[in-house]
């Protein structure tokens, strides 16, 4: 049996150090996060997928992400639309802090939005991301782009956005796929739902499905960073099954197991759907994610 071991954290102890200790301290979800990391290292160089939500794009977590994209960490992205309008609109505008306690009845009369404990002016939102794409999306239809998958779509507001701060400018910089499956469940969803009243543009969801099935089916071995879960979580553990399941998987959530969640359900669960490998190295860490990704970031 392996014995229990005393962490010793020392000035000069780095978040990588620390978290090799976790392996060896039998710290609960600790072990867990060590584990994990340990994982995601042993990828090596299988297809790697990155899904998560939202939310966290709110946060300074976006520069986790975006840090990602930049250095190729990962493969490919599945996240939802609104992943697209919080990096959308931090690259024109600024998000605050507030408080989780923060009157939602005053908020709202104020036109502050509230998520969680970040507060988004209403003009830094909606406003901002209307008066910014929709110029974008009349030159893309201009040059010819009537018909595009989520993908291609990202890469073109990516290429114009210009932002180095941006998850969509990197992805089109390094030619990363972004697949948003929910497209039209966000603001930016609803901007190119608007442009499409007056022009011939559509979003193929259809080709979006054929690259997934391209990338599972060229690629021997996959693995996966699993963050929260919904459809982003759904879309890559739904296409990996074809392949007979990922190979390494990372699950990260906040969510109970006992309510039959997607959400919830650990990565055991998804052996018996062949989502996940019999034998796939696999590990579910229960925890914030912005907590959670700068560490393991400082780690892989």
């Amino acid at each position: 049996m392996k014995p229990v071991k005393d962490i010793a954290v020392k000035p000069d102890t780095s978040v990588s150090d620390l978290v090799k200790q976790f392996g060896s301290a039998g710290g609960f979800t600790a072990t867990k996060l060590a584990t994990a990391v340990d994982i995601l290292k042993d990828m090596g160089d299988s297809y790697k997928f990155l899904s998560f939500p939202a939310d966290i794009i709110s946060t300074g977590t976006r520069g986790i992400i975006k840090d990602w994209v930049k250095e190729r960490k990962f493969d490919c992205l599945i996240t939802t639309c609104g992943t697209l309008d919080h990096d959308f609109a931090r690259a024109y505008a600024k998000y605050y802090h507030g408080s989780f306690d923060m009157d939602d009845v005053e908020l709202h009369k104020k036109k502050q939005l509230r998520l969680g404990n970040v507060l988004i002016p209403l003009e830094n939102y909606g406003v901002a991301i209307e008066k910014h794409i929709q110029p974008m999306l009349q030159k893309m239809y201009d040059e010819g782009r009537r018909e595009l998958s989520t993908p291609e779509l990202v890469w073109e507001l990516g290429k114009q956005m210009k932002d180095k701060d941006s998850i969509m400018y990197w992805s089109y910089k390094n030619r990363i796929p972004i697949f948003v499956p929910g497209i039209t469940d966000g603001a930016v969803g609803n901007q190119i739902w608007m442009f499409a009243q007056d022009h011939k543009m559509k979003i193929d969801i259809f080709k979006d499905e054929t690259m997934l099935s391209d990338i599972v089916f060229t690629h021997k071995k996959t693995g996966a960073l699993i963050i929260g879960g919904g459809i982003s979580k759904h879309h890559v553990i739904w296409w990996n099954q074809y392949k007979d399941g990922l190979d390494y998987a990372v699950y990260i959530t906040t969510a109970a197991e006992w309510d039959g969640s997607l959400s919830g359900a650990r990565t055991r669960e998804a052996i018996s759907w062949g989502k996940l490998k019999e034998k796939a190295k696999h590990i579910t860490v229960e925890g914030d994610a912005t907590v959670l990704l700068p560490i393991i970031a400082a780690c892989i």
